[in-house]
Parts: structure tokens; sequence; C-alpha cells
């Protein structure tokens, strides 16, 4: 017998969810379980004679505990050079195992790709981040002239989340069946038809009197860079970001299915066996969860924007003027930025900084310090209908390695090298996810 359990954890203005869920757009938190392993270490002096971190035994409990099939990951800044590793396997009908260098899809992390080409255009003076909407999309956004730019990049648009709409839900057998084997996956969406299924429906709320996650925010802010350079936003992040930063296996497909090199395959699990779901039409969510990468290429994005590298001080200090905690949809400990999230981790912790993605089937989390000097890049295939609860402590754990410990609070105002944590000592409980991205049941359980 086959239950189909619709997605039902999201609630407007909450974050919650489970770490291997698949539904398209909302937010959700991982919980960090305790851990021992919280051996960090930091730039330079004591620290730089530590061992290596490395993050092997975490890839290999998501793969045996957490219902996923394939788990990268790559740690920057902790150690004398950066770890990278992979566990599980890249193709289930094979076995052939999964390649630390693999390709993967970032969901919306892309949008922190997106919010830097926009901050960057303010730096030239091309646009305000106060800019009424409507100034540059006219007639698009209901209400445009009340809504601003900054508003669509923090998610205090008050826009209704196009993806919640039942149109990109399934609902049923007959539809997930069609997810699986048929052509739901690769139906073609332009962002105006996007933008017009979000205006069918009334706001949250008022422009910046709450959040709210949304997909369409990011959309809008893809449409208002074609606006403004009179190019897709694809061709600037790839002007701007990619070829600058030799992100060479970094892309932003808009419409293609494939991947244009080596990758874990994603899975959902079926009655007669699992589907394969790698390939899918990533126009359904456009410039909020378009790109693909490696964990290096995230890596290396991570350490430029909050090195300095990307933008000026001014538009890095908009980039990380984050929503109070007081806002309906925070958790205790975090605030979102524009295209990017900080979170409080806890006592002798670096504060994170990142954003995370969620499509079926490919999970992704990006994380790192505020000086762009420590990050981890992590991509893990949760088997969709499987169990992934086993997955929370080992994102703890990694997370722990690369931002708690000796070393941990450089450049945040915290002590420049915080005590170890004791082994008893828990990790942060929560890292905010603001993901998933695409229309799955959250869950599909089978017995």
């Amino acid at each position: 017998m086959t239950i189909v359990q619709v997605w039902t954890e999201y609630r407007r203005g909450r974050i919650g969810a489970r770490l291997a869920a698949v539904a398209l757009a909302g937010a959700t938190v991982v919980g960090l379980a305790p851990t021992a392993a919280v051996a960090a270490g930091g730039e330079g002096g004591a620290a730089e004679r530590r061992p290596r971190v490395d993050g092997q035994q975490e890839l290999r409990d998501l793969v045996e505990r957490g219902g996923t099939t394939a788990a990268l990951a790559e740690i920057r800044g902790v150690g004398r050079s950066p770890w990278r590793g992979a566990a599980g396997v890249s193709d289930l009908a094979t076995g052939r195992p999964a390649e630390a260098d693999g390709r993967f899809r970032i969901g919306s992390v892309t949008k922190a790709f997106v919010s830097t080409v926009l901050l960057q255009l303010v730096g030239e003076g091309r646009l305000r981040l106060d800019d009424p909407v409507e100034r540059h999309l006219p007639g698009v956004v209901p209400n445009g002239a009340a809504i601003t730019v900054r508003q669509l990049l923090n998610h205090t648009s008050g826009l209704f989340n196009y993806t919640e709409d039942t149109r990109f839900l399934v609902t049923n057998e007959a539809e997930l069946e069609d997810y699986a084997h048929g052509t739901w996956r690769y139906r073609d969406y332009r962002p105006e038809q996007l933008a017009a299924v979000s205006a069918e429906h009334p706001p949250y709320f008022a422009p910046g009197q709450g959040w709210h996650y949304a997909n369409t925010n990011y959309v809008l802010a893809g449409m208002i860079v074609r606006k403004v350079t009179g190019r897709a936003w694809q061709q600037e992040v790839e002007r701007r970001i990619v070829r600058p930063l030799h992100l060479e296996d970094t892309v932003f497909p808009g419409s293609g299915t494939g991947f244009g090199g080596p990758h874990a395959h994603a899975y959902l699990d079926m009655p007669a066996g699992p589907a394969d779901i790698t390939r899918l039409n990533p126009s359904v969510v456009d410039a909020a969860g378009n790109g693909i990468s490696t964990t290096t290429d995230l890596d290396r994005f991570h350490a430029a924007l909050f090195g300095g590298k990307l933008l000026r001080p001014a538009e890095m200090s908009a980039l990380t003027e984050t929503v109070p905690d007081t806002v309906p949809g925070t958790v205790p400990g975090m605030g979102y930025g524009l295209g990017v999230f900080r979170l409080d981790l806890g006592p002798g912790c670096e504060a994170a900084w990142g954003h995370d993605g969620s499509l079926p089937g490919w999970g992704t989390l990006l994380l790192g310090s505020r000086d762009g000097k420590r990050q981890f890049a992590l991509s893990y295939n949760p088997f969709v209908g499987r169990d992934g609860s086993g997955g929370e402590e080992p994102v703890g754990s990694l997370a722990a390695k690369t931002l708690c410990g000796p070393g941990a609070g450089a450049g945040t105002g915290a002590p420049a090298a915080a005590a170890p944590l004791p082994e008893s000592e828990p990790v942060p409980r929560a890292i905010p996810r603001t993901g998933p991205d695409l229309p799955l049941p959250g869950l599909v359980t089978r017995s």
C-alpha cells in the first residue's frame, strides 16, 4: 500500500520542516543535535598547526543514517588546506561511487548570486535598493509602487509565493506518477508566467510589515536585472561573478535539463522501485533556484563575497543588514539579509552566513564566516520517500567543525580565539533552511 502525504508543514510566517523534506518553497529548520566533534581550527597561529579537518564520517553518516544516496562536501579555512570528500553512490543502478567534484543543483543558493548582481548594479548607480518595483517593472506587481527592491531581496514584500499555488503541488498518486515518469518535471515556464500566478493571490501582509519566504521575490529580481541591463540575469551572473572567479563548474541552465559534467542522481521512492528524477526543467524556479555548481565553486564564491571581492563596503553592509528576529518567520538567532541569512551558532562559535537550497532529490547548504575565511559547502541527495531524520546530526557536526572551537569569532566582534567547547556541550540547535523550491509531497511514506 502506498500513502502519499502532501506537504503541509509550511505555514505563513513560520520556518519549520525536516532536513530531507521535498517541496517547493518555504523555509525549513534543520535541528542540530549535540556532537563531540567540535575540533575546528582558525587562520594562523596555533590553529594553523592543527590537523586538517576531515568531514568524511559526517558524509558517511548522511548516507547510512540520513536517507541520502550521495553526499559531497568541502571545508575551507580550517587547518592547513581545504578538505573535500564524498560518500554514497552517484547511480543506484551501477553502484558507481559519488565523486567529490561532482556537479549538483543548488536551488535557492542561486538567490545569493542574483542578490550580489543587483547590489553591484546599486553600486554602479543604475538602481537603488529603495526604488519601487513599479519603476522597473510597471504593471507587473500588484501594489508595486509600495514595494521596494530591498523588500524583494529580504522577503518582506508580502507577495504571495507562487510555488504555494496548487498548480505547482503534487496532490495525488496520478500526479506523483506523472512527476516520476511523465512530463511534469519538464514543463517550461517564463518568469512573467510565474509572477502572474503570484499576482492572482492576495499578499500575506502590507509591504515591510512581516516576513515570508517567497520565490516570487527573486523571480522579480531576475526580471529587474534584465530591465536594467538589457541582458538576462543568467548572463549578468556569468559576466560579473562566474567568469571573474573562474567558477568553471557553475552554470545557470535556464530551461536545460542536463548537467554537462559528472553528477550524482536524484531519486524518488516509488512502488515499482526508485524513479530517477535527476533531470528536470529548472525554469520553474528561474532566478530563485536555477543554478548548478560544485562544492569547490560554492566555497570560492562565499570566500569572495564575504571577503569583500564582489561588493563595495556600502553594498556589503546592505547585504548583511538582516531582518530583525522579531519579524514573523524567523527563529531565535536567525536573520535574513539580502539573499543570505545569518545564524548565531552559540558560545565558542562564529555566526554562520550563507544560504541553502532544496529541489526534489537535492539539498545544498553553504555556510561560512562573515570575514570569508572559513566556509563549508554540502550537497546531498535525499532519497525522496525515505526517512532522512538521521541526517541532522552530521550536518550539525560539519557546521561545528567549520565555525566552532579555536579561532572561531575572528572578524565577528567576538574573542579572536574562543575556548574549545567541552565534548558534552551541544553545538547550535538549528540552522535555518530556506528551501525547498519545487513541488512534491513533503514526505512520501510507503508501507
